[in-house]
């Protein structure tokens, strides 16, 4: 099946219509670069980023990409010029490969509102997603919400080394690898013979092929150091693998949600601040006349496509469309902003909540005439 877009025109005059919506709500237009360093992109996605980004480059500037979203060039800008508090809102193509399925367009239109305010991050969150989710009403889509920031300091609580720490959330939006390391870290899978006579050898370069690889000799054994340590780790305890795969089963509406956490808390004191956070953010929706019951909480919505969030999540789904990806989606992710403040002399960066929504699909399921 081909794909074929809907109306240029009424998409952009959709885009135009919720941009002077989030303007009427004290937000600032602000315009971004259709072109963003690779180096900052790559630092934060990663190399796995190229797969779905189109590159180009020139003897100036170096490598650069079709900005895959405006989250970055916008906080980029804020970091280096802006005061808080502040609100902003934007409308523009973003650019994403698909190589396997022509029916995802790989230039859409995105609508965006972010607010930079560290006063109350509870209200914030609840101010987007209110805000979008009264934007997009009348398509009556299906309202997910998660928390990043429950898992990380599910992890942080884990009796284990600092090594191991750092590993689990750098892999938490790479739910495979994230158990993967899990087990092998808790003992459920054991590790092979050959990887551990290679640890204990005396000398593990002794008859090794010549070196060809990018890394130094130096830099390799440096890395056997470091697993020959977490070798004689002791196993994480099964109760604490427990918890956090409880706290990943977690599905249900959110004030059932924050009960559930609530419980799973007695257990593992070290997510009870952000269970608590939840619990406000809760507070926070209802003030802005949001049916909470109505919308879904998921401990491991998020993992899989929203790498830079690190605390609330969310998406608005299509049920009857299983087929297309989130209408809009949102989130918060403070840290990214200590990132990319950092190399405009603003580490400590500044706690940061946006949302986007495609008005291309919005016309396309009927929500603008």
């Amino acid at each position: 099946m081909v794909y074929r877009s809907p109306d240029k025109a009424q998409v952009k005059a959709c885009a135009a219509a919720l941009r002077t919506r989030f303007e009427s709500a004290g937000a600032l237009p602000v315009e971004a670069p259709v072109l963003v360093s690779s180096s900052a992109l790559l630092d934060l996605y990663g190399e796995d980023l190229r797969a779905r980004a189109y590159t180009t480059s020139d003897t100036l500037r170096g490598e650069q990409m079709l900005r895959p979203d405006f989250t970055v060039p916008v906080v980029q800008m804020h970091m280096a010029e802006g005061a808080e508090p502040a609100r902003y809102t934007y409308s523009g193509e973003v650019f994403r490969r698909q190589e396997e399925d022509e029916a995802r367009a790989n230039e859409y239109l995105q609508v965006g509102f972010e607010i930079f305010d560290g006063s109350d991050p509870a209200a914030a969150d609840a101010e987007v997603f209110a805000r979008i989710q009264t934007a997009i009403s009348p398509l009556n889509l299906k309202a997910m919400t998660g928390d990043i920031g429950i898992l990380m300091a599910a992890v942080d609580g884990l009796r284990t080394s600092d090594v191991r720490k750092a590993a689990l959330r750098r892999h938490i939006w790479r739910p495979n690898r994230f158990k993967i390391l899990l087990d092998r870290y808790a003992g459920r899978t054991p590790v092979s013979p050959a990887r551990v006579a290679l640890l204990k050898a005396e000398d593990p370069f002794a008859g090794a092929a010549p070196e060809i690889g990018l890394r130094s000799r130096h830099e390799v054994a440096a890395r056997l150091e470091v697993l020959r340590q977490d070798l004689a780790e002791p196993a994480i305890p099964a109760r604490d693998v427990d918890l956090i795969e409880a706290i990943l089963d977690v599905r249900a509406t959110l004030p059932n949600a924050l009960e559930q956490l609530r419980d799973i808390a007695v257990d593992l004191p070290a997510i009870s601040d952000a269970v608590e956070t939840l619990g406000a953010r809760i507070e926070a929706l209802e003030g802005r006349r949001v049916n909470t019951a109505a919308v879904e909480f998921e401990a491991a919505y998020g993992r899989t496509h929203m790498e830079y969030y690190d605390g609330f999540v969310f998406g608005f789904l299509v049920e009857r469309r299983p087929d297309l990806p989130p209408l809009a989606t949102g989130g918060r992710y403070d840290a990214l902003t200590r990132v990319l403040g950092a190399a405009q002399g603003r580490p400590e960066g500044i706690p940061a909540v946006g949302g986007v929504i495609r008005p291309g699909m919005v016309v396309e399921l009927g929500g603008w005439a």
